[in-house]
């Protein structure tokens, strides 16, 4: 078995286009920090419409509480009716898209970027993120690049999700396992 090391001062990712330059990042962040991962800002309206300003494709009644980090708006797609709530992590490293009618509960975390551990160099690794419609994400709740929850699927409190999910069941645990279908009445 070969045994290597680690070398993150190696670590070099020139393939990687965050997909905007430098400044607008930069501007980006500055936002993202003061309005929306902030309590001091409170409009849902002003919220949504700031991430179409750079990029995101967002619906109506989106409502996105405080304390809310988002990577990247510019590959961000929301739809209509959706809540995103207080501490809610978007690391959208990869395109991220949120169907209508999705909660994502507080403290969850949507992480589309991980690196390979196999290399010396830490090489990052992204992965798109779907959340089909009606879908809810229980609070402190992983969901890792590549997966699809598909249609009003519920991922329970706690959970990380890796694997994509079938339409209207319910996951729960580490690594997240089906416990039961989902009936709404």
């Amino acid at each position: 078995m070969k045994q290597g090391k680690t070398n993150l001062s190696s670590f070099n990712n020139p393939e990687y286009d965050a997909g905007r330059s430098i400044v607008v990042i930069a501007v980006w962040y500055i936002i993202n920090a003061c309005v929306f991962n902030s309590y001091l800002f409170p409009f849902y309206g002003v919220k949504t419409g700031i991430l179409k300003l750079f990029g995101s494709k967002i619906g109506t009644g989106v409502l996105i509480k405080p304390k809310v980090n988002i990577k990247y708006p510019w590959k961000l797609d929301i739809g209509n009716h959706v809540w995103i709530g207080e501490k809610v992590w978007i690391d959208n490293l990869d395109k991220v898209s949120i169907g209508s009618n999705v909660c994502i509960s507080q403290g969850a975390l949507i992480l589309s970027g991980n690196h390979d551990y196999k290399k010396s160099t830490f090489d990052l690794l992204t992965k798109p993120i779907v959340l089909e419609e009606g879908v809810w994400i229980g609070a402190q709740t992983i969901v890792t690049g590549g997966v699809t929850c598909k249609s009003h699927s519920v991922i329970s409190a706690g959970s990380i999700l890796s694997k994509d999910t079938d339409a209207y069941g319910i996951y729960k645990g580490n690594p997240a396992i089906k416990i039961k279908d989902r009936i709404i009445d």
